[in-house]
């Protein structure tokens, strides 16, 4: 595992911007020791206007994509990057239930980005289970999606026994 280099500086930084997880991905980062030198901090956007309002997420592309869409979960995480000057952003958002789902975006959609210096990916991911079950394997994705394109192995680093509340 390599977040610093010889001379022990922090060779890389991390934020977050979080929608149907509240806050999860955060919370799972920081529990890895040292990650103070790492994780920054983050946005809660639960909301369209937190979207628009401090993430600069349009009301327009809100309206016409959609809160969980590609489009809105690339420009939270290119935002929520360049807010925080960080080397990567990430963001989640979707629809963890039991309410909220559509025929086009069923419960369990959730769309995912890292913005990495000079690309952002991307990807959907329909998960099943509780909305407890589906919160939990949104913020384990996000640091999967994290350490494929940091090169940061977190998740086998530390175990990731989330207690994120009942169901």
């Amino acid at each position: 595992m390599k977040i610093k280099n010889q001379k022990s500086k922090i060779l890389f930084s991390v934020s977050v911007a979080e929608s149907c997880t509240a806050g999860g991905i955060g919370w799972a980062l920081t529990t890895y020791p040292g990650s103070s030198g790492f994780f920054k901090g983050g946005i809660i956007a639960y909301s369209n206007e937190v979207k628009n309002k401090f993430l600069k997420v349009s009301a327009e592309t809100l309206e016409k994509e959609g809160a969980v869409s590609e489009k809105v979960a690339k420009l939270m995480a290119e935002n929520v990057r360049k807010i925080m000057k960080t080397t990567y952003g990430v963001s989640v958002t979707g629809i963890a239930g039991p309410d909220g789902g559509t025929k086009e975006k069923p419960v369990g959609t959730v769309w995912f980005a890292v913005a990495a210096p000079g690309k952002t990916f991307t990807e959907k991911k329909l998960f099943s289970g509780t909305r407890k079950v589906i919160r939990e394997k949104t913020v384990k994705h996000a640091i999967k999606m994290l350490e494929l394109w940091s090169k940061f192995p977190l998740i086998t680093s530390i175990d990731l026994d989330l207690t994120l509340g009942e169901g």
